[in-house]
């Protein structure tokens, strides 16, 4: 097929005789993949039995990988439930049947549950499976109202689990979901009245006053997210001159325009001619020829930022162009001048580096090889393809299933096909429908993070270990262990596998943070079968020790994905493109391993040892995944507690300090997005739930129970829980890429305040594992 471009189209055959292998590239986790029979197209739906992985072959109807061998996604096991798609406690419409039609059933899961507590549930309940009688009574001395506060939480928790024992919140970010989707959408020719309708309203919905859209709640003003709502509200027919779109458009001309805007932004307008090519910077595919050793390769990026870039190669070099529905000439600072030259930054500096860099690519992009760069998009295309998921997405998050659609659309791909069919299909579970009929997207689905925190939440809250929720849930979690091998074998070749992932489906990449704390959850649970826990439980901690980076201490994907380049590129000017250690995964696995018996183990006493010179001199520790040293003090605190680190070492009366320091008046504590750009915010903002329950979680476990911060802290849930169980939080206290992709778990408001509850009533889940040599001489 021959893509539409500006002026430079180019064949993109996706039938060349390259493979992975023959360019040096590890084959990936496509190799020993149990491949089905070609079989009648039918709707992809989630399904995890045997993990045999039915897959379409590589490359694009009419080449010789296509003929024959073609297998449609697998369909939904017979008899599995399919649960709504919704946001918590309102009325939910189910996603579309098929790409740009109307609302229809649901194939599949989707958003979060559409479920409220039932009030007269209470403790004692007889509700089958659903009751909260055998929480033990708190000690006596509690605090009134503590048990009571725990008990309603944990039936509002017990009401949300799904029938097959998940747990799934709505997952918040930003209207930008929801513009790229509405463009995705306008570029394959499928967008229609009643999803654009739907969209516009959530898209509207979330404008301020002064015409712009944040990034996360009470945020400031952000450029690319107001661009891109702006242009979503056009596709929708929003008038220019309407007042809402004026007041959007002169701020974004008071503040640079498109060109102002990152590069993400300015490569969704080129799509549609609104922006040049030549002015963005250029993505070379045959970066997927690079061998694992070479910087810069693709395993040198982040897996979220590797599962991007990799169909962007293809974009790139293919530089499509669908005609623009409309002008957007009120968007430019000066529509004389729409793309202003920039300047070029010191030739000794990294960024004039990879400036000039980028000028030679843009020269190399013309006298490129034909053949070359034709089995470089080849090769991207199978690279994109043997990392489609059961359920049809990408990695299990938005953006790159997103660009892996374009990828291969301008690779041949037709709707109709498999793949294609199946990825757009994936898209739709994104989709949460409010009752008001507004339409938002979540940038990813956490369904194994909710479950192993709601499991660990109930636990430690006094709910018997052996209690039908808990046993259901553990069931879902072993069904959910990846047992083969994934993009993190690059850097670990011969590591068995035996992890968790975050998604319901993304047997590629599971990361660290979720089996660590998987395995603290299963280690909670009772199970009739023990000796299944077990062998689950020895795979995820072989598989954990063995991802440890070379300075001791964990990232969350990948081992010593450290590489400094990949930021410093043009192409890279929004969030984090590598995956290097963070204290909060780190410390989940310290905690783990002491729960487990090797506080002792030389590599968790390395992990100690990163933790401890890794603490701020202020007392606290920088939280890469949630915000920010609130949760990075809450998990590090509680895994040196763990692993047998005294309440009386400096570390821990530091961090103590610290807390007692920023606790707000009202005895919560909260901090805001803002605390990653400006050291200032570090542990100021509004009191939220789930960040009131880490600083608890961090003073209980060094010793502070009878404390007066503990006291009021605790206090501070009570009074702010509704007569539902629930707390409310607007607040965006989870972390995509710090500062730039700020997230809302809508369940950490309830998992972590019970857990905070229920080990304030009951005490820390385990006795001390062991000590570290580092206790012994404490000051």
């Amino acid at each position: 097929m021959t893509a539409t471009t500006d002026g430079s189209a180019e064949s993109a055959g996706a039938g060349s005789e390259s493979t992975p292998g023959a360019q040096g590239l590890p084959a990936g986790p496509g190799v020993g993949r149990a491949r089905g029979p070609a079989a009648e197209p039918g709707p992809p739906a989630p399904s995890r039995a045997g993990r045999a992985r039915p897959r379409a072959e590589y490359g694009p109807p009419g080449t010789a990988g296509a003929q024959g061998a073609r297998s449609a996604p697998p369909t939904a096991e017979p008899g599995s439930p399919a649960p709504p798609a919704g946001r918590q406690g309102v009325a939910t419409m189910p996603p579309a049947a098929k790409p740009g039609g109307p609302p229809g059933p649901n194939t599949g899961r989707g958003g979060g549950r559409a479920l409220t507590a039932d009030p007269s549930a209470g403790p004692g309940s007889d509700r089958p499976g659903r009751t909260t009688a055998d929480l033990p009574r708190p000690p006596a001395g509690t605090r009134p109202g503590v048990y009571e506060a725990a008990a309603r939480a944990t039936r509002n928790l017990l009401d949300r689990q799904d029938p097959e024992g998940w747990w799934k919140g709505d997952l918040e970010t930003n209207v930008t979901m929801d513009a790229e989707d509405l463009l995705l959408r306008q570029f394959l020719g499928i967008r229609d009245e009643a999803t654009t309708r739907a969209a516009a309203l959530f898209i509207r919905g979330e404008q301020r006053e002064d015409g712009t859209w944040a990034t996360f709640h009470g945020g400031p003003p952000e450029l690319s997210a107001t661009i891109e709502a702006y242009v979503a509200l056009r596709l929708a027919g929003d008038a220019p001159d309407a007042p809402h779109m004026s007041r959007a458009s002169a701020w974004i001309r008071a503040h640079g325009g498109i060109a102002a805007a990152r590069v993400f932004t300015r490569i969704w307008l080129a799509l549609f001619g609104w922006w040049s090519w030549e002015h963005l910077p250029e993505l070379p595919p045959e970066l997927v020829f690079l061998p694992p050793w070479v910087p810069l390769n693709i395993y040198d990026f982040g897996c979220w930022a590797r599962q991007t870039i990799v169909p962007l190669t293809v974009v790139s070099a293919l530089r499509p162009v669908r005609p623009a529905p409309f002008a957007l000439d009120e968007l430019h600072a000066d529509a004389r001048t729409p793309h202003p030259a920039s300047r070029l930054a010191p030739l000794t500096t990294w960024d004039g580096a990879f400036q000039r860099m980028d000028k030679a690519l843009h020269v190399y992009r013309r006298f490129a090889p034909r053949r070359l760069r034709k089995a470089a998009m080849a090769t991207a295309g199978r690279w994109i393809v043997e990392r489609q998921e059961n359920d049809g997405c990408w990695g299990g998050i938005q953006p790159p299933a997103v660009y892996s659609v374009i990828a291969l659309h301008l690779l041949g791909y037709d709707l109709g096909h498999p793949v294609m069919r199946a990825g757009l299909e994936s898209l739709e579970r994104f989709a949460v429908w409010r009752a008001d009929g507004a339409r938002m997207i979540e940038a990813c689905q956490s369904p194994v993070w909710d479950t192993c925190l709601a499991a660990i939440a109930l636990a430690d809250a006094g709910l018997r270990p052996d209690h039908p929720a808990l046993v259901k849930a553990a069931d879902w979690m072993l069904g959910e262990e990846i047992v083969r091998t994934g993009d993190w074998a690059v850097r670990r070749p011969g590591l068995a596998p035996g992890g968790w992932a975050f998604e319901f489906h993304n047997d590629t990449y599971p990361d660290i943070d979720d089996t660590a704390e998987v395995v603290l959850a299963l280690r909670r649970v009772k199970h009739p079968d023990p000796a299944r826990i077990e062998a689950a439980i020895v795979r995820g901690v072989s598989w954990t020790l063995g991802m440890q980076s070379r300075n001791g201490a964990w990232g969350a994907f990948d081992a010593d994905n450290t590489s400094p380049l990949p930021n410093k590129l043009p192409f890279c000017d929004f969030g984090e493109v590598i995956d290097p250690p963070s204290a909060d995964v780190t410390a989940h696995v310290v905690e783990m391993l002491a729960f487990e018996g090797r506080a002792g183990d030389a590599r968790t006493r390395r992990g100690i040892a990163w933790l401890l010179d890794e603490q701020e001199e202020s007392g606290g520790w920088f939280g890469r995944w949630g915000t920010n040293y609130v949760y990075g003090t809450g998990s590090v605190v509680p895994a040196l507690a763990a692993a047998g680190i005294s309440p009386g070492h400096p570390a821990i009366r530091r961090a103590v300090r610290w807390l007692e320091s920023v606790q707000n008046e009202d005895g919560g504590w909260g901090e805001d997005q803002r605390s990653y750009k400006d050291r200032s915010w570090a542990g100021k903002g509004a009191s939220t739930a789930s960040q009131t329950a880490w600083a608890l979680m961090a003073l209980l476990s060094a010793g502070e129970r009878e404390g007066k911060a503990v006291e009021r802290g605790i206090a501070h849930l009570v009074e702010t829980q509704k007569e539902d169980g629930t707390w409310d939080e607007p607040y965006f206290t989870g972390t995509g890429f710090p500062w730039d992709f700020s997230i809302n778990y809508h369940l950490y408001r309830q998992v972590f305040p019970l857990t905070a509850l229920g080990r304030y009533l009951y005490g820390e889940p385990f006795a001390t594992a062991g000590a570290h040599p580092a206790a012994a001489g404490e000051a």
